[in-house]
């Protein structure tokens, strides 16, 4: 039995419309939708919407959660919306936000353009810092490890673009 399954999907602030399975809601930060697989009901009950599997099939079963967790992602990307912070740490290492693209000065002989998606915001507060937001958990997550791969941290010094909460193990250097 999936215990994420079986918590409701509250849907306090937010007009959530069910056609069948595909979930839209409608929040102050903009408006999205999810296709859920046949296998997996979904019922509004008092202000909540609750998820059930269609029949006793192992498959049913196993996409009960998941499907849970998809429509809680649309309901809170729509209410308060998502975000990912990500620090640059190296010398001469920054970025810098121009528009629809982000700037990244990583090192290489020339600078690194990132074209950032429609529906995404990435912001500088400082060079050395940006933070990727957005409505859609999925792509906030995405575009953040697309700008992280540019320059991952390597274990020595720990230069280069990392999580905010991520931890880099540390190697020893070279002894003489």
């Amino acid at each position: 039995m999936s215990r994420t399954g079986k918590q409701p999907v509250s849907i306090e602030g937010v007009t959530v419309s069910v056609d069948g399975s595909k979930v839209t809601a409608k929040g102050t930060k903009g408006e999205l939708s999810v296709d859920l697989l046949d296998l997996v009901k979904v019922e509004q009950v008092e202000g909540n919407l609750v998820l059930k599997p269609d029949n006793d099939s192992k498959k049913s079963w196993t996409n009960w959660g998941t499907s849970r967790a998809l429509v809680q992602n649309i309901v809170t990307g729509v209410r308060d919306g998502f975000s990912k912070k990500l620090l640059i740490s190296g010398v001469g290492y920054r970025a810098a936000a121009q528009g629809n693209n982000l700037k990244l000065t990583l090192g290489f002989s020339h600078d690194v353009v990132y074209q950032v998606p429609t529906g995404i915001q990435v912001q500088t507060p400082q060079p050395t810092e940006i933070i990727v937001s957005g409505i859609d958990k999925q792509l906030v997550g995405q575009v953040a490890a697309n700008i992280r791969e540019y320059r991952k941290p390597e274990p020595y010094k720990g230069k280069g673009v990392r999580y905010e909460d991520e931890y880099i193990f540390r190697k020893e250097g070279k002894k003489k």
